[in-house]
């Protein structure tokens, strides 16, 4: 019997669980961290952007704060998100981005005096002060009030993981990479640890821990068109719903982006929109301000992904042998801004589509088409990361259901979100080590390696009729073609029916090569069927909500429905069982912040309203107008509508340049 102890287990190499593991190996606790690929080459090295953190710095981010880094957030997640999870975020982000700054990660800064920018397709001249040469930059992006997504060019998630992954090294952090957790080892409700396939070798291993990290990113490859790489399949999300214990929320809340480039599906950031680019149609034509005249091409992603879609269906798409799309023009920003703020952004343009986006005019505009690109669905967590459910389970990034993105994310909060939730879920989850032992028996774990032998050798010897590789592409044309951006009862309906009937299939496949180890097909073999879970997750959550809210939109049903669906999707799975278990949690309008309301954008009166909104507003207002009469500050009055639990040092309050407050 393989067995490897440990006292922290992460499972995830990106972001996330680096962080997360230099949390728990600074607290004296010996950590392992697993990865599929070198953990340089993680999913966090394909963020461009930037990332969100209410700094204050620069002229056109100059008074933001927690307070609307929290508003934005909350209202771009469409009322869907967890306030108090939401508050956490926001209160720590500020400390993240200079803690990696420490750590190397080399910010672009402000340059004092005057510099072009351009806003609303017009160039335009900004004056920086000289108190600020040298201090952090941020850019624009889509749903906030100011300039705060702190960024380096456009290669932010790639700076940000160098200098997270040196940290853990330099901290003694033990990485495995090119190993795989297929399962759980878990026993009366408890998790100890992870089943593991050496995707080199093909043995499999128990890692045996104290607590366990799931960090493994969302599940783009569900669908078949994508911005994320090939290793994000949700099989960390698939193992803690396999146990029957652990629950994943939300599934149905999956991001399209509006900028991917057709065809290879590579994202083109929202910088390109942030540092002023535009959408044209097949005429040429800017087209956002038709339809968001108030934040155009920089309203929420699920907006302008639905309203690129609109467009194309009423005949403005630009053919293609590829199928229809759209333009995005960066060109209007100048070649010089390009190649020194946008070159990742440049090079793929110049290599997969054989264009330069600096040229000016339609030469050098980039064809692009909404994609899916986040999953703010996942493992369900509490406020510190550990599973309701499963005890001594844990999950941070895009692989948890934290829940501070609810319905649809911002721009530059999903990589802000990794290293913060790294940072608060990592010490919750270090004193959780530190706090318990490893007490499974022996027999529990040679079982759990038993099971998974005994399955690997199934697909291995079984003569079955089907294809994996046929099931594998078929659900996620399904997915693409019914559970995507524009959704219905009859096409969901379809979806899960459809979903259903692969996964019976998928348990009866012939896998050609025996081989154990660099087997391919076997490893389609097990993991298909985790993925067509997680698909029934999505589809089957999708077509129980009967409403339209952030990135879900139910075209028979175009509202917004607080009286019924404020409420939080929870799936779980029983062994044997062809289609997910869905039950509901309610979200407390009278512990909000921010009570629903009209979110800005469309056409009012798209709710179907709670009574209670009203009520909390009232409270929510009253409890305001008092404090203030008697001189309480920001942070009372905060404290004061909705407390919220924090690590003393992560909630200290933050200082920004003119504003010690």
């Amino acid at each position: 019997m393989n067995v490897k102890y440990c006292d922290a287990l992460v499972i995830g190499g990106g972001l996330a669980g680096l962080r997360a593991a230099i949390a728990t190996q600074s607290k004296g606790l010996s950590t392992t961290v697993l990865s599929l690929c070198p953990v340089k080459r993680s999913h966090s090295a394909a963020a461009q952007g930037g990332m969100q953190a209410s700094l204050g710095n620069s002229k056109m981010s100059r008074g933001d704060n927690e307070d609307v880094h929290f508003a934005d957030t909350d209202k771009g997640s469409d009322w869907g998100c967890d306030q108090e999870v939401a508050r956490m975020f926001v209160t720590v982000a500020p400390k993240a981005i200079r803690e990696l700054a420490g750590w190397g990660v080399p910010w672009t800064r402000i340059a004092k005096g005057p510099r072009e920018a351009i806003i609303n397709a017009e160039r335009t001249t900004i004056v920086e002060d000289d108190e600020v040469h040298g201090y952090i930059h941020s850019r624009d992006f889509g749903g906030t009030k100011k300039w705060r997504t702190c960024y380096t060019a456009d290669a932010t998630g790639h700076t940000m993981l160098f200098g997270v992954a040196n940290e853990a090294l330099k901290h003694n952090v033990n990485i495995e990479d090119r190993k795989e957790a297929i399962a759980l080892i878990h026993e009366n409700n408890r998790c100890y640890g992870a089943i593991v396939r050496d995707l080199v070798t093909g043995e499999l291993w128990a890692y045996v821990a104290k607590g366990t990290l799931i960090a493994t990113g969302g599940y783009g490859r569900l669908y078949k068109q994508t911005t994320n790489a090939v290793i994000c399949d949700g099989i960390g999300a698939a193992i803690a719903l396999e146990t029957g214990v652990a629950q994943l929320g939300n599934m149905e809340a999956v991001q399209f982006h509006p900028t991917p480039i057709v065809p290879s599906g590579i994202l083109l950031t929202e910088g390109c929109r942030g540092d002023g680019g535009i959408l044209r149609d097949v005429d040429g034509h800017r087209f956002m301000p038709d339809y968001e005249p108030e934040k155009k091409e920089l309203a929420s992603r699920d907006v302008v992904s639905r309203r690129m879609m609109e467009h194309i269906r009423k005949g403005k798409g630009v053919k293609s042998p590829y199928g229809e799309h759209l333009w995005l023009d960066i060109s209007i920003l100048g070649r010089a801004h390009i190649e020194r703020n946008l070159r990742d952004v440049q090079e793929i343009c110049q290599i997969f589509n054989g264009i330069d986006p600096a040229d000016e005019g339609p030469k050098g505009w980039a064809p692009v088409l909404p994609m899916q690109h986040y999953s703010m669905g996942g493992i369900r967590t509490k406020p510190t990361g550990e599973s309701p459910t499963l005890k001594g389970l844990f999950s941070a990034g895009e692989a948890a259901c934290w829940d501070m993105h609810g319905f649809n994310r911002l721009g530059g909060n999903s990589v802000s979100e990794t290293v913060v939730a790294g940072m608060i879920v990592g010490d919750y989850f270090a004193d959780f080590c530190l706090a318990n032992e490893v007490d499974v028996n022996t027999a529990t774990i040679e079982k759990a390696l038993k099971k998974q032998s005994d399955f690997i050798n199934h697909l291995l010897t079984n003569k079955g009729k089907y294809n994996i590789f046929e099931i594998k592409n078929r659900m996620r044309d399904i997915m693409w073609e019914k559970v995507a951006i524009f959704r219905d009862g009859k096409g969901l309906a379809e979806a899960v029916n459809e979903l259903e009937e692969l996964l019976k299939k998928s348990h009866d496949v012939t896998v050609k090569s025996k081989t154990t180890s660099a087997n391919p097909e076997l490893e389609e073999a097990y993991r298909v069927p985790m993925m067509l879970k997680l698909a029934l997750c999505v589809a089957m959550g999708a077509r129980e909500r009967t409403e339209s809210r952030g990135a879900h939109y139910r075209e028979d049903f175009l509202k917004r429905d607080d009286a019924n669906w404020l409420k939080r999707t929870l799936t779980s799975w029983k062994e044997g069982a062809t289609l997910p278990t869905v039950s509901y949690e309610d979200l407390d309008i009278m512990k909000m912040e921010i009570p629903p309301a009209f979110r800005g954008y469309g056409a009012k009166g798209m709710i179907i309203e709670n009574e209670l909104s009203l009520k909390r507003q009232e409270e929510v207002d009253k409890i305001r107008e008092e404090m203030e009469a008697a001189g309480k500050d920001r942070h009372e009055i905060q404290d004061a509508l909705m407390p919220f639990e924090l690590q003393p040092y992560y909630k200290a309050k933050n200082e920004r340049f003119g504003d010690a407050k």
